[in-house]
């Protein structure tokens, strides 16, 4: 006889079974149950850059945000994306709210448990890097396909970003086109990425005409390093001693050398 101990079922395939279940829990195992295994979902408003936007969590951590809207339709949009029930809740729980509130002020290293099942693991790779480039800053999809070493799949990472299912919290906004323009945004379009990006103390006009202009790269006279126009390197060089170069060849050849922090040589690759 099969004991339930020698069944190899893992946390995947018991979470499948779970869901294909066609009966309703019993009353003993409340809601609030659920939600803490990571069966079901909660979700409130908070304040952001772009105004109200709704956040659900479970046990396992954040796993949508968009803009607050009709909650019927966040909710229906909600169960066939993730395939889980939700309710709402009056507001988030005390620690996560403060941590998300860290981040959006641009604490990078707060912790934010996220719930990313059912994503791909290239998908995880992409909005992992995201999570590594500093608030007011940008940099090109090819930056991150380099970064997570698939060098080539430059357009899949914008797919990638696109589909981010935690804007804000994890800064799909901080990545631009590979051309330097600022790109679109799941959050609300173009616009609401440059409200985004200003509410973090970047010029957007003056990010897009240097990419206009075709100044890629900015480098300095005096240290002959060169980086992203938006590196917190780049906008201390004063205008004096400031050089623009329209690619990695051209910074190169004039004998500049990548900065360390926003390391723009990872652009070589892709």
């Amino acid at each position: 006889m099969t004991t339930a101990a020698t069944i190899p079922f893992t946390d995947q395939a018991l979470e499948a079974a779970l869901r294909d279940l066609r009966v309703a829990a019993p009353p003993s195992v409340g809601f609030g149950a659920l939600v803490e295994a990571g069966l079901a979902d909660c979700y409130a408003a908070i304040e952001t850059p772009l105004g109200a936007a709704f956040v659900a969590w479970n046990g396992r951590g954040v796993s949508w945000v968009s803009p607050a809207g009709d909650r019927r339709t966040f909710e229906d949009r909600f169960r066939e994306a993730v395939g889980r029930d939700i309710a709402p809740a009056e507001e988030l729980p005390a620690r996560l709210r403060r941590a998300i509130a860290r981040r959006l002020s641009g604490e990078r290293r707060v912790r934010i448990p996220l719930d990313l099942r059912g994503h791909t693991p290239f998908e995880v790779a992409v909005w992992t890097k995201a999570l590594e480039i500093p608030r007011g800053e940008v940099r090109p999809y090819g930056w991150i396909a380099a970064e997570i070493g698939r060098p080539r799949a430059v357009r899949a990472v914008g797919t990638a970003l696109a589909h981010n299912p935690v804007p804000l919290v994890v800064p799909c906004h901080r990545v631009v086109r590979s051309d330097g323009m600022i790109g679109q945004y799941s959050m609300g379009g173009p616009d609401a990425k440059r409200r985004v990006l200003a509410s973090e103390g970047l010029d957007t006009r003056w990010l897009e005409a240097e990419a206009a202009a075709g100044k890629r790269f900015t480098g300095s006279d005096t240290t002959h390093i060169f980086c992203h126009p938006t590196c917190r390197d780049a906008r201390r060089v004063t205008d004096r001693h400031r050089v623009s170069f329209p690619n990695l060849r051209a910074a190169a050849a004039a004998g500049y050398r990548p900065c360390k922090h926003c390391r723009p040589v990872a652009l070589a690759a892709a």
